[in-house]
């Protein structure tokens, strides 16, 4: 699925997590809560990191340059790293010591009906967005594939990366409702701050997970064990290629993978049919997966007495 294509979930996350930011804000200042702080914080972040990723999906569309001949695709995991690092920093690490602080120095709840219908509320609110999301990144999930096994293989973090948010928010909605509930019923004010700091635990370990994907996309992963079973199959039934050796892949962006691959072909080949042969390869493997924009051949024959011979690609 191209990057372009998961924008939708991003403009869900970004207006629904802006109008939750507010509310969540509002529900604080009368109630003191800690946990309805943390929550606004959470929202807020993830109302940036939604901006980002479309700086992300915009800066990644520009085209290649003699400085970056891949072209740009690696922006959007650099920006998706980015968020991760955000969500823990900012939203996991402000609310544990928001959390803490309260826990240290507690003090009572006002009446807790404003933090009642602001989750209520949010929890619609994060429900669309969340349904929205996955409605989205189900789309790129290959047949056979689990939600896990479609996270793991993905190279377009934008889409993951607004479902494990919206994940994570249900989640610390959760929390911070037991928080208040807690508090209140019990007359515990410390259960507030400790649901706070289960906010932060929990978006510390959503971006954990996402820094670590992202990270391995950076770094540059390449295509899925199906693509490379593709392409060998491909290659291998064009008549003039002998053997097929050591197909390489990189994604530079979730729609650009980098394909080098050595092709022994059949001894009886001249040069010029080589470089016929070659020209076949390349636009048949680009038909059959149009991901693949940047595509060296090493072009070898099989020679007489059974050892390979090298001719350039």
């Amino acid at each position: 699925m191209a990057a372009g294509s998961s924008k939708l979930a991003i403009y869900a996350a970004i207006g629904g997590n802006l109008v939750i930011a507010i509310m969540k804000f509002v529900a604080a200042a009368f109630t003191g809560s800690s946990a309805m702080l943390s929550e606004g914080i959470h929202s807020l972040v993830d109302t940036g990191n939604g901006g980002l990723l479309l700086l992300g999906i915009r800066r990644s569309k520009q085209p290649a340059d003699a400085a970056h001949p891949f072209g740009h695709g690696k922006e959007l995991y650099f920006w998706s790293l980015i968020v991760a690092v955000l969500i823990f920093g900012v939203g996991g690490g402000i609310s544990t010591y928001e959390g803490i602080l309260h826990m240290l120095h507690p003090a009572p709840l006002q009446d807790p009906t404003w933090s009642y219908v602001v989750l209520g509320l949010a929890v619609i609110f994060e429900g669309i967005v969340f349904v929205i999301a996955l409605r989205e990144f189900q789309k790129q999930i290959e047949k056979g594939e689990n939600l896990w096994q479609a996270v793991k293989s993905s190279k377009d973090p934008s889409t993951f990366t607004v479902l494990f948010e919206d994940a994570a928010a249900l989640l610390g909605l959760l929390a911070a409702f037991t928080g208040v509930f807690l508090s209140h019923y019990l007359a515990l004010p410390l259960l507030d701050g400790a649901a706070s700091v289960v906010i932060g635990l929990i978006l510390g370990m959503a971006a954990a997970f996402l820094a670590y994907e992202s990270k391995g996309l950076l770094i540059g992963e390449g295509a899925d064990p199906k693509t490379l079973e593709d392409i060998r199959t491909l290659a291998q039934s064009d008549p003039g290629v002998a053997r097929i050796l050591n197909p390489l892949t990189m994604h530079f962006g979730p729609d650009t993978v980098l394909l080098t691959m050595d092709v022994q072909f059949q001894q009886k080949l001249s040069a010029a049919e080589v470089e016929t042969a070659v020209d076949r390869l390349e636009k048949a493997i680009r038909q059959r997966d149009p991901r693949i924009k940047h595509i060296y051949i090493e072009a070898g024959a099989i020679s007489s007495s059974g050892r390979d011979s090298a001719a350039p690609g």
